[in-house]
């Protein structure tokens, strides 16, 4: 009985020293958050911040300018859409134009001329790359053909006839220029006030047409004999020769 008594003295002396020792207790176990989240129950939710909607912003581009450059080395740009027009420039290797239009048919492009950045021709489609928006573009009509040129011809600008030869024949002719299919009206007008008929002449494409006539000259004297174009568009040219009278 006294030896369990002694013991149970032991023991209790024990924990007192310990109770009243300096020693500072055990740090707290340190958990790996990793760990700790596998070691988490299964249906544990983890909480994770709310999405904030954000405002959507759609981008708007202007449509790129459409523009033409040949396919090949060169393309000839023409006055009309088609190959009766008459050429006015070119689109060469290298080079490319903005396009401003399109034919109604779709196989013709308007465009800036390359040569004149006032002007504007006409490129076949099937020539020509093309960049932007070609969808977008425009329908643009085919201009109206006029005649570019006029070019009068005296045959004998210098008649020399004896002075009881009179009256005399003079002869001229003119050269009249469209730059696509056009029905021309023109009429011969004389500086003695004496005029033609009115006259008229079809173009199916640009080309030179020539038209020949004759005058009868009463008496020696300076003249000019002018070919005068009323339609599609008003436009003239002269030429002057001399009969002399050699007694």
């Amino acid at each position: 009985m006294r030896n369990r008594l002694c013991l149970a003295g032991l023991t209790l002396a024990a924990a007192l020293l310990a109770c009243n020792s300096n020693t500072p207790p055990p740090s707290p176990p340190t958990i790996d958050p990793l760990t700790e989240a596998q070691a988490q129950p299964s249906g544990t939710l983890t909480p994770h911040p709310l999405p904030v909607d954000l405002p959507t912003y759609t981008p708007t581009s202007t449509p790129s300018i459409a523009r033409a450059r040949p396919k090949a080395s060169l393309v000839n740009c023409r006055f009309g859409p088609g190959t009766v027009y008459s050429m006015v420039g070119e689109l060469k290797e290298g080079q490319s134009a903005s396009i401003a239009g399109i034919n109604s048919q779709g196989t013709w492009y308007y465009i800036e001329d390359p040569g004149n950045p006032d002007g504007h021709c006409w490129v076949a489609v099937d020539f020509v790359e093309t960049t932007g928006n070609v969808e977008a573009l425009p329908i643009v009509n085919p201009p109206a053909a006029s005649v570019t040129k006029i070019a009068v011809t005296m045959q004998q600008p210098r008649l020399v006839a004896a002075c009881d030869q009179f009256p005399q024949v003079v002869y001229f002719s003119a050269d009249i220029t469209t730059n696509g299919p056009a029905l021309v009206t023109y009429r011969w007008e004389v500086s003695t006030g004496v005029s033609s008929v009115n006259n008229t002449i079809a173009y199916e494409e640009a080309s030179t047409q020539t038209i020949s006539d004759y005058y009868q000259i009463a008496s020696p004297n300076d003249y000019w004999i002018s070919m005068h174009v009323l339609d599609p568009n008003d436009i003239s040219e002269k030429a002057d020769f001399q009969v002399i009278c050699n007694p």
